[in-house]
């Protein structure tokens, strides 16, 4: 008995859990504004370059024609579409910042960790230059500088915005929560849990035993346990058949004579 003794109890455990569950939010937590500093810092820094050494009417190659470097100042969203209305951007920017920052209370998962600090910092560097580049609050101008083949031009922001967008697919799309958990998967407890054959083979053995102390200590009622055989006969034939089956022969034959004497 000393041996359930020395278990942690079930609220020592739970406690634990919820220990190690805490530290593990704060690293993440960590992670993420980590993550999103390390970005919006880069965007800001590539920026700056850009406007010291690159050109608004000439692209210098960077990967062949397909991707080159052109400094230009964008007003709207890609493409220069809703130039106009550059104040919009800023409030989604504030937006996208604001949501990021509550879901972050609930993560639980590093790849959720990674997407949410990339879109976080993404939006803080786009968002940045809207509230302090020319021609001034909250309409500034977003700086970009990669052209892609003509087709659009961005910066290091808008990098790590598409790759949170698509990292953020794909979590929903494989059914991954941002704690963690797999939606309509049981964690062990109501409908669906999956039972551990493990767990309850030893709990049965733990109840055998106890209920094999009690009977031997007569703490069973005989008249709950008897057949026609007599009085006695349903403990002295088991042990009878468990000594035979330990090879123990005189054993045995105690146990059918103190059977046949009771």
């Amino acid at each position: 008995m000393g041996r359930y003794a020395a278990e942690p109890s079930p609220e020592h455990l739970e406690a634990e859990r919820r220990a190690a569950s805490s530290r593990r939010d704060r690293r993440l937590l960590a992670i993420l504004f980590g993550l999103a500093a390390l970005v919006a810092v880069i965007d800001q820094l590539s920026k700056q370059w850009a406007i010291g050494n690159l050109s608004q009417t000439t692209a210098r190659p960077l990967i062949g024609e397909f991707i080159t470097l052109q400094l230009t100042f964008n007003p709207g969203a890609a493409f220069g579409l809703a130039s106009g209305t550059t104040w919009i951007f800023t409030v989604i920017a504030i937006a996208v910042a604001a949501v990021v920052i509550r879901v972050a209370r609930h993560i639980g998962s590093v790849a959720w960790t990674v997407c949410l600090g990339l879109l976080l910092g993404g939006a803080i560097g786009n968002l940045i230059d809207r509230l302090f580049r020319d021609p001034g609050f909250p309409e500034g101008h977003v700086v970009d500088f990669l052209n892609y083949a003509n087709f659009f031009i961005g910066n290091i922001a808008d990098i790590a915005i598409v790759g949170a967008a698509i990292g953020i697919a794909v979590l929903a799309l494989i059914g991954i929560d941002v704690d963690g958990t797999r939606p309509g998967r049981s964690d062990g407890e109501g409908e669906g849990a999956v039972e551990d054959p493990a767990g309850d083979a030893g709990e049965a053995a733990v109840t055998a035993d106890d209920g094999g102390a009690r009977g031997v200590d007569g703490g069973l009622d005989p008249a709950g346990g008897m057949d026609a055989g007599g009085e006695g006969s349903t403990t002295a034939e088991p042990n009878a058949v468990e000594a035979l089956a330990t090879g123990d022969s005189a054993e045995a034959d105690d146990a059918v004579n103190g059977e046949r004497h009771g």
